[in-house]
């Protein structure tokens, strides 16, 4: 019957119309995904009217491929100019943008066009296989989880300081108070505003992150003459290729970090409401903080472009999951993708698979062509985008900040986003110049408002606070908050300091704990045999430290040989 079923779905998406409309739709969102302020929920909105009298299967294969293309093509823009087309690919740039400028832009879009590729397969084979188990667990998730969530999100922001770590938690403590700007969701009160309308409507997220990553880069590029007549690509002329075969070898050698961060996108977008902005920053992160060479990241590795783009391209698989499974959007264009299924009276719940056999596979197959297609078209594309570099600096900054104001004023036809563009560009290049990272002042932005939101309703549920202590998942996530926030130090510390010995394995038998919690309450057999898992290895390293006498010579001999 699955056997059938399949056959039947294959037959619904490999027909010539559908197959073109699927190239048409990767086509669009890769353009949609490469102008700054075009967002792909935007341009799977502008999608939805034309899929009213198509199939279902044919409107939402066409849908998946503006999605699948939208989410490649924001690292066109974040890797040649600098500013990230859109907000999943922020952390692209971070390594992205200097590998460009290092002279290295095939290499870097190649890094990209694959990893995007490999993490949208990857995703596509769990969308498959694990949707039902995995959409349980972000069924599991109340308010209290979410705010720990969260909460370890933000311990990012000390590894994103880099060095200046007082100045990253400055600039990550003035995203926060961005986000505070305006009408509080909750309560509906005014914060301040100062008895201005445009404050009262707070500042929009994309028009703030346009202005500190765009803007603030245009400005800085062109404040010296001489450079604005310059090129990006003058001083070590770029050869219009992309460096494929390159960029396979480069994943290939990094194939843990491709696997891990499809891993971490695909349960981010299971989560309602994270996304891709959390993902592929959290996918940097985690690959900065395993990497043998921490320090080097931001100045253009491979390692920077293909933990973003492997995450952030798994995420929409995570969301689907959980819109097939339990009828929940993800993010805002899978809510978009959920209203496309009601206006054809297909309502997803948890029967959806069983009841819609043909339907769920069309979909799991449309996103499995769709990265094909998107990788065809990206190969193509990029030797036309490539050439941007060769353009000088004062035209080039015109048309971008044109089509930036166009972006952000089409998001709601209002002025005020194009003041906040200003101010926030004119913040941003002065954040810059005195030395303080724009990445923690994103982040907090991006998360600000989803930690205030979820502490709201977690205490309007219960005033207590040891919920954020009791609840498995709240206490996981605290735990793990805990240690990443350690970890800079640890790494400085690592093979010099007696306590590094204990790190590791505390934090196993911490985490072990949470782990414990679900299998008890969820009788949850293989939650069981993770958390025996993590505690034999926090007990096998234990061992090993005691068997070398805590000796801090063997440590960092073990760590050498490693590296």
């Amino acid at each position: 019957m699955i056997i059938e079923n399949i056959m039947l779905a294959f037959g619904e998406v490999l027909t010539l119309k559908t197959v073109l409309l699927m190239t048409l739709g990767v086509a669009g969102g890769l353009i949609a995904g490469a102008i700054p302020g075009f967002t792909i929920a935007m341009a799977v909105v502008l999608t939805l009217p034309f899929t009213f009298s198509m199939p279902p299967s044919q409107g939402l294969a066409t849908m998946v491929s503006v999605l699948v293309g939208g989410l490649s093509g924001g690292l066109m823009a974040g890797i040649l100019t600098g500013i990230p087309g859109t907000p999943s690919s922020v952390a692209t740039t971070f390594d992205g943008f200097p590998m460009a400028r290092n002279g290295k832009p095939g290499l870097a879009l190649g890094l990209g066009v694959w990893s995007s590729f490999c993490g949208g397969m990857i995703s596509a084979v769990l969308l498959v296989t694990l949707a039902p188990q995995l959409a349980r667990v972000g069924l599991e998730f109340q308010p209290w989880d979410y705010f720990m969530l969260v909460m370890f999100a933000l311990t990012i922001t000390a590894s994103l300081a880099g060095k200046n770590i007082v100045k990253g938690l400055m600039a990550g403590a003035l995203g926060l108070l961005v986000r505070t700007v305006g009408e509080d969701e909750a309560a509906g009160m005014a914060r301040f505003d100062f008895g201005s309308d445009m404050l009262l409507g707070g500042f929009d997220f994309i028009a703030v992150l346009i202005g500190l990553f765009a803007f603030s880069q245009l400005l800085n590029d062109v404040r010296d003459p001489e450079m604005a007549r310059k090129s990006l690509s003058e001083a070590s002329p770029v050869k219009a290729r992309i460096e494929h075969r390159n960029a396979i070898r480069e994943i290939a050698k990094r194939w843990i970090i491709v696997v891990r961060s499809a891993f971490i996108g695909t349960f981010t977008g299971i989560l309602p409401g994270a996304g891709g902005s959390v993902a592929n920053i959290l996918a940097y992160d985690q690959a900065k903080k395993s990497s043998r060479h921490p320090e080097k990241f931001g100045t253009g590795i491979p390692d920077g472009v293909i933990a973003p783009e492997s995450s952030n391209n798994a995420v929409e698989g995570g969301a689907l999951i959980t819109m097939m499974a339990l009828g929940i959007p993800g993010d805002v264009t899978t809510a978009v993708m959920l209203g496309a299924l009601l206006i054809h009276d297909v309502v997803p719940s948890p029967t959806f698979i069983t009841e819609e056999p043909v339907l769920a596979y069309s979909i799991f197959i449309a996103f499995f062509i769709a990265n094909f297609i998107m990788l065809f078209l990206q190969s193509g594309m990029l030797r036309v985008f490539i050439l941007v570099t060769r353009i000088r600096m004062y035209f080039l900054a015109a048309v971008i900040l044109g089509f930036c104001g166009m972006g952000v004023f089409a998001l709601n036809n209002v002025a005020s986003d194009l003041w906040t563009l200003l101010w926030f560009g004119i913040l941003g290049f002065l954040m810059r110049h005195f030395g303080f990272p724009l990445a923690p002042m994103i982040l907090g932005v991006v998360l600000g408002n989803i930690a205030e939101l979820n502490l709201a309703r977690a205490l309007a549920i219960n005033e207590s606070l040891l919920p954020f202590f009791t609840r498995p998942w709240a206490l996981f996530f605290l735990i793990i908050a805990l240690f990443s926030a350690m970890f800079p130090w640890f790494q400085t510390a690592r093979g010099r300091k007696k306590w590094t010995l204990f790190y590791l394995p505390v934090a196993c038998f911490a985490a072990c704990v949470p782990l414990a919690m679900m299998a008890w309450q969820n009788s949850s057999v293989p939650r069981g045999v993770i958390a025996v898992i993590v505690v034999t290895s926090g007990a096998y390293i234990l061992a090993q430290r005691w068997r070398s006498g805590w000796s801090l010579e063997a440590h960092a001999g073990h760590e050498l040989s490693e590296s």
